[in-house]
Formats: structure tokens, sequence, C-alpha cells
């Protein structure tokens, strides 16, 4: 398979492409304001313990406290022994996760906790409970108060704040360093015995006593300089990270992870990229020096594109992007996919659209839906759909077709770096699937809720807001005796009420006994209004509503 990495850079944003065999696979977007922050690492402080679920909210200076479930924290002592030198350990030769730790009070009662930190909490809690009831969980020993070094492994979604973990680690070229780990893995796709054995001793030889290691994919076949190499400035950034913890005080950043364009370079350009092609000059010198530094062997393949088209348009980039932030998805079929997007889950159904022969109906049927798993798929990765998705496929009778769609799909999503689940269809013919999620899904980058609804994509009929307002009228006479009012109202709503030979407003005010000066406001939405009385001269709307 071909790929190549497409980046396109203005002064407002870059945009980092992936296609396979010519094809949009993934889409990265950095823009200003929306900083990466998977990777960070911070000195936060215990907010609130949550022993009921298994959690605890940490305070490390963002807006919203950051999410560590129980089962994310490790090392405690090790961690905590960098805060204070002089501190005696409680206890020699401590497991990994706390496992020689008191438990936790579990009548211990969390004051004011929001309701949105519960509902990330509960969220968590329900992706867990399955492999949790078949272990058990090792007792954690968490303090308010409590400084404490996490890593944030998730960046925030909708009103949930970001998800971190106690048990850190520092990505680099070659190798994922881990401190106190004390372990070396190879990654799987190294197939090759004898490398995986060869890569495993070397490191071993290379890294300072208690810390561990995971040699990545892209390390085979490299020579012991150059992994040495890496491992030095990893080392070198650790050494950082202790130095700052013991100068600053908690809530703060301790170590940034690389942005956006550099982490897609450290991360995916291996052997299996034919070109990395850039427009920015400035941006093009940074990733050859990095490239001199880690591959010169792939140095030839990262170019400067210097033509005067738009680079994603010459590499067709620009009309997948724009079908982003549509809920539709055309096959080449003639069928289509609908992607809704929910609070709970991400929704898609598989439509036949004109391709639907009355004859040979399970064939077709068959046929659209190896096509649609297979866009499923690419989709998932392109639009970084995480959490729960829910496929309902077109019927099919025959068991042996709905095990091909099941096998396709599973064939397809091996191409997912994300950790990607999925089940074999039901009766019903839906696919269910549940995909890691570490970031916003793409098209929050490009677009953002609307003001009016709010994101649903409806507002309240004007009908409903005059009943609204008619009703507000009528409490207001059965408990004051003023007549005169003042009511700012959307134009819309406005203009609606004033329509007619005899308008809807002057039949409310003959109805009510009431004088109503009608006023425009373009700052009131479609299903508000804000009443005031003239004679006491301030607004009374909250008095009279609902």
């Amino acid at each position: 398979m071909k790929k190549d990495i497409i980046i396109n850079s203005t002064a407002n944003e870059h945009r980092i492409a992936i296609l396979e065999d010519g094809k949009l696979a993934e889409l990265f977007v950095e823009v200003p304001g929306k900083d990466r922050n998977v990777g960070d690492i911070y000195l936060g402080s215990v907010a609130k313990v949550m022993p009921g679920i298994r959690a605890a909210f940490i305070n490390i200076g963002l807006q919203q406290d950051a999410f560590l479930h129980f089962s994310d924290i490790g090392h405690i002592e090790e961690y905590s022994a960098m805060f204070d030198e002089d501190e005696e350990e409680e206890e020699e030769g401590g497991e990994a996760h706390g496992t020689d730790q008191p438990a936790v009070n579990q009548s211990e009662k969390v004051i004011g906790s929001t309701p949105d930190q519960i509902a990330v909490a509960e969220t968590v809690v329900g992706e867990k409970r399955g492999r949790r009831e078949h272990r058990q969980e090792p007792p954690v020993n968490l303090q308010k108060g409590q400084d404490i070094l996490v890593q944030i492994t998730k960046e925030p979604v909708g009103k949930k704040g970001v998800r971190v973990r106690s048990a850190l680690s520092l990505p680099g070229r070659f190798l994922v360093l881990l401190p106190f780990d004390g372990k070396v893995g190879v990654s799987k796709k190294v197939s090759n015995f004898k490398e995986k054995r060869r890569l495993r001793k070397l490191v071993r030889s290379f890294l300072p006593a208690g810390f561990g290691a995971i040699i990545r994919t892209v390390a085979e076949g490299k020579d012991e300089e150059m992994i040495k190499q890496d491992l030095d400035e990893l080392i070198k950034n650790w050494n950082n990270i202790e130095k700052g913890v013991k100068t600053v005080k908690a809530p703060a950043l301790i170590y940034k992870d690389m942005n956006t364009t550099s982490s897609v370079i450290r991360d995916l350009f291996s052997d299996s990229v034919e070109h990395v092609v850039v427009d920015d000059k400035k941006l093009f010198k940074e990733i050859k020096s990095y490239v001199q530094w880690m591959s010169p062997d792939m140095l030839d393949r990262v170019e400067h594109f210097h033509d005067k088209e738009p680079i994603f348009d010459r590499y067709g980039v620009e009309k997948d992007i724009q079908s982003l932030l549509s809920k539709k998805v055309w096959l080449k079929s003639g069928g289509y996919l609908y992607i809704e997007k929910t609070e709970a889950m991400t929704v898609i159904d598989v439509n036949s659209g004109r391709y639907a022969a009355k004859k040979e109906q399970e064939q077709n049927s068959l046929r659209t839906n190896l096509e649609a798993s297979r866009e499923v798929c690419r989709q998932l990765r392109l639009r970084d759909i995480g959490g729960l998705v829910v496929i309902d496929f077109i019927d099919l009778e025959d068991e042996k077709n709905k095990k091909k769609i099941y096998d396709e799909m599973k064939k397809e999503l091996r191409r997912d770096r994300a950790k990607v689940t999925v089940l074999p269809m039901t009766e019903f013919g839906l696919v269910q699937i549940t995909r890691q999620r570490i970031r916003q899904s793409v098209h929050l980058s490009f677009s953002e809720a609307c003001p009016t609804c709010g994101g649903t994509g409806l507002v309240q009929s004007k009908a409903t807001t005059i009943n609204q307002i008619e009703r507000w009228i009528k409490r207001f006479k059965s408990e004051s005796k003023e007549f005169r009012l003042e009511l700012r109202a959307n134009p819309t709503i406005a203009q609606y009420l004033s329509q007619g030979t005899i308008s809807r407003m002057t039949k409310i005010q003959f109805k009510f006994f009431v004088k109503v000066k009608l006023i425009p406001d373009p700052s009131i939405s479609m299903d508000d209004f804000r009443f005031v009385s003239v004679r006491q001269k301030k607004d009374v709307t909250e008095q009279y509503r609902i």
C-alpha cells in the first residue's frame, strides 16, 4: 500500500493529510488556540476523590479538572518520592499501581461534584465495568490536596475535561520511555523473532536501572547508534521533568509534547511512506532537519511543493475535506451512508439509494454492504470518530453473507492505529464498534455549535414562542394591576407578531387589556423574550415565568 503525507500550512492553521493509495485516510488539523495537549505532563493537585466510582478529579490548571480513573494510576510511591527527597518511603519494594497501599475509605463522601464531572466519571466507569467484574482492582490511596504527576491521554470532548494517567510515558522516534516500569517490550508489528531479540537486548544494555521502554516498529533494522541517541534524548527530557517537579507549585505544566505536525512526522513517517510533501518553506526546513537527525536514509522522501496550485487541490484532498462536514457520504454503487452523532454514540445508516434492483436482492444488498463496510472504516479514521458506533446495514438473510460483512470490517480496521473492537452482526443487521477516543472529531476543528440552536439543528417554532408570551401575559395580569409593558423579542418573532391586518400582538392586547410596546432585539434568541414593566422600569420576565 502506497502512503504519502501531504502538509498544507497557512498563517492560521496546519493541515496534515495521510493518503493511502492516493485516497485520504487520516486528517490532522492544528489551529491556534486549539493546541494539541495529549502527551503533556502536569504537576496536579487532587481536587476530589470518588471511591464509589474508583476515580479522582485532578486540578491541573485547566478550565475543567482532569479525570483520573484508579486503573490509570501507577507507581505512586516512586512519583511521590520526586516531590520530597527527605520523605520516608512507606514500604520497600512496593509494586506498581499501589498494590501495597491501604484501601481508600469506601464510606468517604465527595462534596461539590458537578454534574459534568459525574457524567465524565459515569461514562468511563461504564466502559470499564465489564472488565472490573472479572478481576480484583488494586486498592489506591489518594488524598485531597495531594500533589500528583499526571499525563494527558485524551483531549476534552464537549463539556468533559481531559483524561489523565499517572503511569507516564515519553514517546520518541524509536522508543517510548517508561519511567519506573523496568520492562522492555517490542511492537507486535515487528514479526522477525531474531530482530525482536536483538532490539530488546540492545535497549536493555542502554536503559538506566528502574526504567522500561517500548520499542517501536520503526526501530526495526536500525543501528545501535540511532537507537541510543533517541534514548539519550528521552532520558534528558525525563531529567528535566524531575527538576521541574521540584521547582514549581501545583498546578503547573511540566512537559509539553510535540505539536501535531512534529508528532505526525515522528509517529507516522516510516518505511511505508513514499513522500512527505510540504508547501511551506520554513516548515519544510524544520522537517528536513528532524529527518536528517533521526532517519537520514529517508531524507530524499521529503519534498517542497513549489507550484501555484494549492497543494490539497493537486492531491484531491480538498474535496474530501468538504465532504467531512456532510452527514451523507455517497458510495460508488449509488448507495450512501448517513452519519449521525449523538451524545451517547455515533449512528451510521447504510442505504442502497438508486442501486436497488429487484432481482438478486440478497446479492445486491451484500455488494452495497461490503462497499459500505470499507467506507465506514475509512470514515471512522478520517473523521476520528470515537466511542460507541452502531452501523445499520441493509438487511441480509444468509448468515454466511452477514459473516462476510463482519470479516470485511475486521480486515479494514487493521489499518486503524486506534484500538477498535467490532462485534458480529446482530439479527437486526446491526454491527457494534467501540473505537478509542483520544481527541475531538476532526469536524469540530472546522465548525462550532450554532449560537441559535446550540448545535441541535432545530429551533423552537415561532408559534410556540408566541404561545409562551401569551401565557406569560395571562399570569402577569392575574397577579398584577399594571397594564403597560415593553416586550423585547428576536426580530423574527417581532415581525411574526406584527403581521396581518389585525396583528397577533394587537389581538393579545385586546384579549388581556394590556398595552405592550414591541421592541425587536437581535441579541435575544428565537425561543426567548424579555418583559419590562414601564411603571417599575425593571425586567419582570422571571417573576412571572414558570
